[in-house]
């Protein structure tokens, strides 16, 4: 039985988890496999059921609270929530005026999360070999879509939020960056931001719909093909490195529904050739005619990018401590 300190210490990794999934290109679900709760997770998402209302009937609220572990849901999603409220304007000015150090900083809790999740495989036989190239072929080609025209209708909203819940509850799959792709992403932070209650039930609603279809999916591939499913999601997640790489050129931009110029479609380049498009040289089809070089803070992104190495190894020593 869990005591207060242990609900203290899930909802501070619920709001980890939060802080994961506003950037595009980082997964909640990663934090919820190093810090030791994802299975837990998929099992009691997947516990919701129609058999809740019949315990609920016959053995009253007390049971059928337990039933759904309650306790569990309510400390983690209240981490959740209060980490995507709070965070959702601080990310979008890091996103802006810090951009390298910032995506240097989840590169390095990616990459370290490479290692912490592969290490989950019992046995690297050639099925979770080929299930890994699997995954990192597919998380590679994800990152290469160009975001589709943003639509603001509820029908559309709803969709996204169906389906950008699987991806961040799978490691190494970015529900943020799914939103992005479905050109939802501005929508639902805006939302956020300007506390727009329709918009955001809206979405919830998709991801209720969507998380409790999926999780009986996850659940059952744990349960028959652990391994294999364990080395799928580690190739996720080094297909996703090609999404978060610190220094890019952005190639075009296109025009939000605040018209503004926001990114469209960018490409990895090296620190050395890393620069900024001047933003009143963008014509009107998007496309910036000058650039200007810029500092890449390289000593600066190693150091980000090695505390976040080093705070998944340090969030693994402490599930390991808590979990004794």
């Amino acid at each position: 039985m869990r005591s207060t300190k242990d609900y203290v210490l899930l909802t501070l990794k619920g709001m980890a988890m939060g802080a994961a999934d506003v950037v595009p290109g980082v997964s909640g679900g990663t934090i919820a496999f190093i810090s030791g709760i994802y299975e837990e997770l998929i099992e009691t998402i997947s516990g919701v059921n129609l058999k809740l209302l019949k315990t609920l009937k016959n053995e009253g609220i007390s049971s059928a609270w337990k039933a759904l572990n309650g306790n569990f849901i309510i400390a983690l999603f209240l981490g959740i929530g209060i980490s995507i409220v709070s965070l959702a304007k601080f990310i979008s000015y890091l996103l802006e005026s810090q951009p390298v150090l910032l995506w240097s900083f989840f590169f390095g809790l990616v990459l370290a999360s490479v290692f912490y999740v592969g290490k989950q495989v019992k046995k690297w036989t050639i099925g979770p070999l080929l299930s890994l190239l699997i995954g990192a072929v597919s998380a590679y080609f994800i990152t290469t879509l160009p975001p589709l025209a943003q639509s603001d209708s509820t029908f559309y909203i709803f969709i996204s939020g169906m389906i950008a819940i699987c991806a961040m509850i799978l490691p190494g799959i970015s529900g943020s960056f799914i939103l992005l792709i479905l050109g939802s992403y501005q929508t639902i932070l805006g939302a956020v931001k300007d506390k727009e209650f329709l918009t955001i039930a809206t979405f919830m609603g998709g991801c209720v719909i969507g998380l409790l279809a999926f999780s009986k999916v996850l659940k059952w591939t744990f349960a028959k093909f652990h391994d294999i499913t364990i080395a799928l999601l580690t190739g996720f997640l080094i297909g996703s490195l090609n999404k978060i790489w610190p220094w890019k050129k952005v190639n075009s931009f296109r025009m939000n529904s605040h018209d503004e110029w926001v990114t469209f479609l960018d490409q990895n380049v090296a620190p050395s050739q890393y620069n900024l498009p001047v933003l009143n040289s963008i014509s009107e089809s998007g496309v910036p005619t000058e650039y200007i070089a810029a500092e890449p803070e390289l000593l600066f992104a190693v150091l980000f990018s090695l505390f976040g190495f080093l705070i998944i190894f340090g969030m693994e020593a402490v599930a390991k401590k808590t979990s004794k």
